[in-house]
């Protein structure tokens, strides 16, 4: 038997029941920010259609038709990207995109959001939730993270929504670079296809805990490090 993987086919399913995934922690933070990074960036992911995707490659940054009067979401968890995109299958995701942002822009970025849905571990009332959403920019909403099968995990991946000065902040300041991740994309599904999970695991980016100052995390609900976390029962 060949041990290149099979022919990489859009929108395949594994043809038998996926075998067991192990989390990568026994027992990680229920809200934690997990991406790779360096001293002075931190990689996130986007999809896009062809059109968009190319040119942004061509020219490491957005060009100047990219549509900047809508929200854009970024992505930390390439899984969690993964999932989202159908391993670069869906319409209009069939690029998938590794944006190397600075990580102080990140910060910021965080800094001006509200989360998607009122919290009361984060907000004390309803009304100052939705006064302080009213004015950001930017979104959190922190969904289950998943596994290669996009199986939900017990613990959360953060989805950063990007919208109005934020939008001029993250294309023209934050990016300092753009590699197209497709390729490895449709590789890590083709091994996944022949239930070749270790390859695969070895090809996943690695992904590690986001250190982030405290006041921040506690402004976008992230878990404390000893895996405490200060949002509501109601929001598990």
């Amino acid at each position: 038997m060949s041990d290149q993987p099979t022919e990489y086919v859009p929108g395949s399913v594994p043809a038998q029941e996926p075998e067991p995934e192990p989390e990568p922690e026994p027992n990680p933070p229920y809200r934690q920010i997990r991406a790779t990074y360096d001293a002075e960036t931190i990689t996130v992911y986007q999809a896009y259609e062809p059109g968009i995707a190319l040119e942004a490659i061509r020219l490491n940054r957005f060009a100047p038709s990219y549509n900047r009067n809508r929200m854009t979401w970024i992505k930390p968890s390439f899984l969690w990207m993964m999932y989202r995109c159908g391993w670069a299958t869906k319409p209009q995701q069939e690029h998938v995109l590794a944006i190397r942002l600075r990580r102080d822009g990140f910060e910021t970025a965080l800094r001006q959001a509200t989360l998607s849905h009122y919290d009361p571990a984060v907000h004390p009332s309803h009304a100052q939730w939705s006064a302080h959403a009213t004015k950001s920019p930017v979104r959190i909403q922190w969904d289950p993270e998943r596994d290669v099968h996009f199986r939900p995990l017990g613990h959360r991946a953060i989805q950063i929504g990007i919208s109005g000065t934020a939008v001029d902040d993250y294309c023209d300041t934050w990016i300092t670079g753009i590699d197209d991740a497709t390729d490895l994309t449709h590789r890590i599904h083709a091994l996944i296809r022949d239930h070749r999970y270790p390859e695969a695991h070895a090809l996943l980016p690695a992904e590690r805990p986001y250190p982030l100052p405290a006041d921040l995390a506690a402004l976008i609900g992230a878990s404390a490090p000893n895996g405490t976390n200060g949002t509501s029962q109601a929001n598990r």
